[in-house]
């Protein structure tokens, strides 16, 4: 199974264990951790953001840095407005999976100072992964071609769905 339920109601990713966040792992920076850790939730099944940073008072250097599951907490609900048309769908779950990245005080390095690797819903299976956030990003290729269909009149949707059936499929269009 890719992730199994514990009796708290959290989903927790079925992962090598040399490959999870540990408490205490070291980075030479923090784009390092970050990255980390978002190569781990992307192999696991679900989407990351960064949640908030504390910075130091005396040098004004990054303490600590939060990186969440894209669903954690849950969204304020939205004041009526006479303009608007649509509704946003509901995204968050408040969901408690998260990694803190702390400054090691007498280096430039982080480590992982708390790790929580709960789901309060269900991840993401390898077939569905590529509709995940993360995974749609646009090549130089992907952009060039959707410019040029541009021009003869086909829009983007039609542009790229096009481009899935030439590479045969959105598992592959990493692949251009």
């Amino acid at each position: 199974p890719l992730c199994t339920a514990t009796i708290d109601n959290e989903w927790i990713p079925s992962f090598p264990s040399h490959l999870k966040p540990v408490v205490g792992i070291k980075f030479d920076t923090l784009q390092e951790g970050i990255s980390f850790y978002e190569n781990y939730a992307r192999v696991s099944g679900f989407d990351t953001r960064l949640y908030s940073t504390k910075k130091r008072k005396s040098d004004g250097k990054i303490s600590l840095k939060y990186c969440v599951c894209n669903k954690e907490a849950f969204r304020e609900t939205p004041r009526l407005q006479s303009n608007c048309k649509k509704k946003r769908p509901i995204t968050r779950m408040g969901c408690n999976a998260r990694i803190t990245l702390k400054l090691i005080n007498d280096q430039d390095n982080y480590i992982i100072f708390s790790f929580h690797e709960g789901h309060t819903h269900p991840l993401t299976t390898p077939n569905s992964a590529h509709h995940s956030k993360q995974s749609r990003n646009l090549t130089l290729a992907h952009k060039k071609y959707t410019m040029d269909n541009s021009r003869a009149n086909i829009g983007a949707t039609k542009s790229y769905r096009l481009m899935k059936e030439h590479v045969g499929g959105y598992q592959n269009m990493e692949a251009l």
